[in-house]
């Protein structure tokens, strides 16, 4: 069964920009070879840790969104934890998450065209101060 992943991992920041992308590239080709298809590749830039991670304050983020089984992605993260330039990973699955957005989404557009096909209520009428009693 075919599921929505995200795949985030952090990259040292001394590795150079062609390193990254052969990295990157070849990270894509192991999850193809896993029976994965890669759906979108973001690379977020050189960002500030939260904390001191492997002796580094900075890295280089990169989303991978990926459309796979279980095994694969089992496959993915087993790649990155033996990959001696990922300093952190995480893998989140988000078709479930996709799937609730979407019925939201539907429910708020019927509300919209409900509320668009009946007449608008008319404006109250202005309340006119009642006049001060003289004494």
């Amino acid at each position: 069964m075919q599921r929505t992943y995200e795949v985030m991992f952090i990259i040292r920041p001394d590795l150079q920009e062609e390193d990254l992308d052969k990295l990157i590239s070849n990270l894509e080709s192991q999850a193809a070879n896993a029976g994965a298809t890669v759906k979108n590749v973001e690379r977020m830039g050189k960002r500030r840790l939260a904390y001191l991670v492997r002796k580094f304050m900075d890295g280089f983020y990169v989303l991978l969104t990926v459309e796979a089984d279980g095994k694969a992605i089992h496959e993915i993260e087993r790649r990155l934890r033996v990959s001696e330039p990922v300093i952190k990973f995480l893998s989140v699955r988000v078709d479930e998450e996709q799937k609730r957005l979407e019925k939201i989404k539907q429910i708020r557009a019927t509300k919209v065209k409900r509320s668009a096909s009946e007449p608008a209520p008319a404006p109250a009428p202005e309340a006119t101060p009642a006049p001060a009693a003289t004494a």
